[in-house]
């Protein structure tokens, strides 16, 4: 979808982009909400709920930063400026986006910024920070690790829930179906973590893996519940919302339970079908 005619570009080159140079701060964090609500409007409804605000904001930081760069005149420091100047999740998302692009060369030097919006009252901050910092992952696999497993210690649950989310098999990290070991070595701190939020980001993770690596999974289900744990066994339910589909016997076998329910749907064991 082409959210960026030439009128937003020129728009984004005078109101943000040359304000952002010049450091008034307030009119960018001004300007990029007027052009997020903008072009938020142009992406049909159905998708805005969960395509919307991301890819806008993507669209954003990928030409702002282009710019930036070409213009020779921006670097770190104005994106991290901005940063610190901005409060709502937009234009925070947008600075934040940008950062995470100076990230591929120096990822140690943005990780204050994304340990800030990780730890952010606000749930969209946190969203953007998970999402920017999978690029970093990537490119920078052994440093991040070392980053990560560092935090997933940390005393704060948003900072925990950010490692678990953070590491999530999703498109920027197609790369954990391969090497699955990389997120498991760093998700195994938290499968007895017993606050709720990250806990559940802990299942979700490998509910999402199961798709592509379900003997793996089953494995991890089985060692999670003879740990005797409660929150080790919470998580093992929750791993198992996308393999109770396929082989819901065996799925409740390894739960030891008769029935698995998960939001509206309840699989029984002795039925052998979904009710």
């Amino acid at each position: 979808m082409k959210l960026l005619s030439a009128v937003v570009k020129k728009d984004i080159n005078n109101k943000i982009i040359n304000n952002m140079i010049k450091g008034n701060y307030e009119l960018v964090v001004e300007n990029i909400i007027l052009i997020f609500d903008k072009l938020y409007k142009k992406i049909p409804e159905k998708k805005r709920i969960s395509y919307g605000r991301v890819y806008v904001i993507k669209t954003m930081v990928k030409y702002i930063y282009e710019k930036l760069s070409e213009s020779k005149s921006g670097d770190f420091e104005v994106a991290a400026d901005l940063y610190e100047k901005s409060k709502d999740f937009k234009s925070r998302g947008v600075s934040l986006g940008i950062i995470s692009f100076y990230g591929l060369e120096h990822p140690k030097r943005i990780l204050p910024y994304f340990i800030s919006a990780a730890d952010a009252p606000d749930s969209d901050q946190r969203e953007m920070a998970q999402m920017f910092f999978r690029k970093i992952i990537k490119k920078h696999p052994a440093t991040a690790k070392k980053i990560l497993l560092n935090l997933v210690n940390s005393s704060y649950s948003n900072i925990r829930r950010f490692v678990a989310e953070t590491l999530r098999p999703v498109k920027e990290n197609k790369w954990f179906h391969e090497r699955p070991e990389y997120p498991l070595s760093i998700l195994r701190n938290l499968f007895k973590e017993s606050v709720l939020y990250p806990r559940t980001a802990v299942g979700n993770n490998l509910s999402d893996l199961a798709k592509h690596n379900p003997d793996m999974v089953y494995k991890l289900v089985k060692e999670l519940v003879e740990s005797g744990d409660k929150n080790s066994y919470w998580i093992a339910y929750r791993a198992c919302r996308n393999l109770v589909k396929k082989e819901p016997d065996k799925v409740m076998n390894l739960l030891k339970v008769d029935e698995y329910k998960y939001k509206n749907r309840t699989y029984k064991k002795c039925a052998r079908k979904r009710n």
